[in-house]
């Protein structure tokens, strides 16, 4: 999962970082509404760790903005006050969910969690294409029923296939919805190849179909439709 923490305590930015990152989440950091409007301009996020309290303005804004420009990532608002109508101010402008500082930190990545299953998989924890199946809380690939012994990487790169199936992915938008922005001055990804090449030999040595399709030029389709 690709998260954008806007957040301005240095400390508590690092703090969740560090944590989300331990637990497989790729982490970007905003630390104020205009730098946060940049990157959801220019990068996807599945989910976006939102405090209320933004030195140049309320993030009830970026809420706003969001809306305006279409943009669908999950929102988890994140505020220092417990006021009720603070809450319902946050969920009315288009947040799913809403923690209260100070919070812990197995909490937060809970509640990360759950947002992100309501937004891209309809809240189901199981999420199958024909005849593979993943896990997403224990992190495992079934492919006809035989666990697929995969790198978390290859986890999070079949599970970005499968939420997109059959739309086209540039080799840039999966390097950074992956492994982050930084990835943007990269001179090739080359890398791409390897873990998809990887990934399609264990997929079809449990008899599993090819279904990651090369499209010259662009990138790659999760196709499904003429299977």
């Amino acid at each position: 999962m690709k998260v954008l923490i806007v957040e301005d305590n240095k400390e508590l930015s690092e703090s969740v970082h560090d944590f989300l990152v331990s637990e497989r989440f790729v982490c970007e950091h905003a630390d104020s509404i205009d730098s946060a409007r940049e990157k959801l301009l220019f990068y996807s996020y599945d989910c976006v760790l939102l405090d209320i309290m933004l030195p140049d303005g309320s993030g009830l804004e970026l809420l706003r903005f969001m809306q305006h420009e279409k943009i669908m990532s999950g929102v988890l608002i994140v505020s220092a006050k417990d006021a009720l109508d603070d809450k319902i101010a946050g969920l009315d402008s288009g947040g799913d969910d809403y923690i209260t500082k100070p919070f812990h930190l197995p909490e937060l990545h809970a509640r990360l969690r759950a947002v992100y299953r309501r937004k891209k998989t309809e809240g189901a924890s199981l999420l199958t294409c024909n005849e593979i199946t993943l896990n997403i809380n224990t992190m495992e690939i079934f492919v006809r029923d035989s666990k697929l012994d995969t790198t978390p990487k290859e986890f999070d790169l079949l599970h970005y296939f499968i939420v997109n199936k059959n739309r086209v992915l540039s080799r840039q938008s999966i390097a950074t919805h992956l492994w982050g922005d930084h990835t943007d001055n990269l001179p090739n990804f080359d890398f791409i190849y390897q873990h998809i090449k990887n990934l399609r030999k264990k997929i079809n040595a449990l008899g599993g179909a090819d279904y990651i399709e090369t499209i010259y030029g662009l990138g790659y389709k999760f196709n499904t439709t003429t299977t």
